[in-house]
């Protein structure tokens, strides 16, 4: 149960986080701490590169409808990329898919 968050600013307000490993109840407070810190600065785009989890459960979920919610109020823009099938299925079972930007490959990926 480990998490690994890159973080790099790509371009002047665009920050891009790359998650490798598994979030879950054990590594979803790291997650959130370092993505609610990103979605509270007002006119920055967030892009969460996914193509490196394996594995996520609902308290991982939670940690990204609770950064929608704050890029939301702050006036930022998340966007999620290249997941897994597994995870993108998580989320299309959940609804989330509905509501939060998802692309479907990470950038720099062919498309």
């Amino acid at each position: 149960m480990n998490l690994q968050i890159q973080k790099e600013e790509t371009q002047q307000h665009t920050e891009k986080l790359i998650l490798n490993g598994e979030v879950d109840a054990y590594t979803a407070p790291k997650l959130k701490e370092t993505l609610i810190q990103s979605t509270q600065k007002e006119g920055h785009e967030i892009i969460v590169n996914l193509s490196g989890v394996q594995y996520m459960d609902s308290t991982g979920l939670g940690v990204f409808v609770g950064a929608l919610k704050s890029s939301q109020q702050h006036g930022s823009k998340l966007t999620l990329t290249g997941m897994t099938e597994r995870v993108q299925r998580l989320f299309e079972i959940t609804g989330l898919t509905d509501v939060m930007n998802i692309e479907p490959t990470a950038e720099g990926e062919a498309r």
